[in-house]
Order: structure tokens, then sequence, then C-alpha cells
């Protein structure tokens, strides 16, 4: 009995409805007063990452896109600012799929910094482009603590997608 949630276990499709109804809680949970306290990850980032990674063809930069300028709209920031983000975030996590689920959770997390930091540093330099107020280095805290929460994240998002332990002992698979 294999108790490891690594990429390698065989899994059911996943729903498109459970990707975008955690995709909508990302939304909502980035819409709350919190989002904007220090090491708090963008969570709709992190999730654009995560099924862009796991499920390339059906998330993807028009998605990203989509959420991004929902975001814009929400935060009232410079039009274009959250979507650009994403857009790369998502483009990197489809493009580096195959790289990033061929490691262990651990250094999958490790994989996936970079593209977080790079939400960030993206979102950075356009407010600073605008002339807006820069918000400090504790603004770049929030993609390690996304890093750090990469590993419950998948446990919890690839739960509904776990075939059930019970097997039949004339069925080798």
């Amino acid at each position: 009995m294999q108790t490891s949630y690594s990429s390698s276990r065989i899994l059911l499709p996943v729903r498109p409805w459970f990707i975008g109804f955690s995709l909508l809680l990302a939304l909502l949970l980035n819409l709350l007063p919190t989002s904007v306290w220090p090491g708090v990850p963008d969570w709709l980032a992190l999730l654009v990452v995560f099924w862009s990674v796991r499920e390339p063809r059906r998330v993807g930069m028009g998605l990203a896109f989509l959420f991004g300028l929902a975001m814009d709209v929400a935060d009232a920031s410079l039009l274009g600012q959250h979507a650009l983000a994403y857009v790369l975030a998502a483009y990197g996590g489809s493009s580096l799929s195959r790289r990033i689920l061929w490691f262990p959770l651990g250094q999958q997390a490790l994989q996936v910094f970079p593209l977080l930091l790079l939400v960030q540093v993206v979102q950075f330099s356009v407010r600073m482009l605008v002339g807006a107020d820069s918000p400090g280095m504790g603004y770049f805290i929030g993609p390690c603590f996304g890093t750090l929460l990469w590993p419950l994240l998948t446990f919890v998002l690839l739960l509904p997608q776990h075939q059930p332990v019970d097997r039949d002992a004339n069925r080798p698979l």
C-alpha cells in the first residue's frame, strides 16, 4: 500500500467544474481584506500555476487572462497588471508541466517558486512604471509562503481525483 501522494499515482480525470470552483474560490480569497497583509500568497496566481501545471489543456493563458482582468477590476489596479502576470505564470506552468511533475512534491515547490515570484515581480514592475508607491520588500514574502503551501495545496486539490483504495483480488490494476 502506497501512502505517498507523488505525481506517479494514477488519478481519475479532473472534473471541469472543480477547476472552475477552485479558481473562483481563489478569486474570492484574493478579495478578502487579509490579502494585502505581508506573507499572504496570491491565491489566484497559485491556483493558476497549479492547474496550468496539472491540466495544461484545460487551464491556459486565456483563462489566466480572464481571471487576471477580473482581479484587475476587483483590485482597482492598472488594467492588465494582474492579467499580464497570470498569463506569464500560466505559460511558464504549462511549458514546464512535464518537468515539474517529474519531481516529488518538495522539489515541485522549488520549481514553482520562480513562477510565483515572477507574478510578484511583474506586478511590482508595472506599479513602479506608472509611479505608484513602493509596497516594500514584504511584498515579496507571499511567493515564499505559496511555495511552502504547494504540497498541502496539491494534496487537497487532488483528493477528489484519488481512486478508491479497495482492490479486487481478480484484477491486478
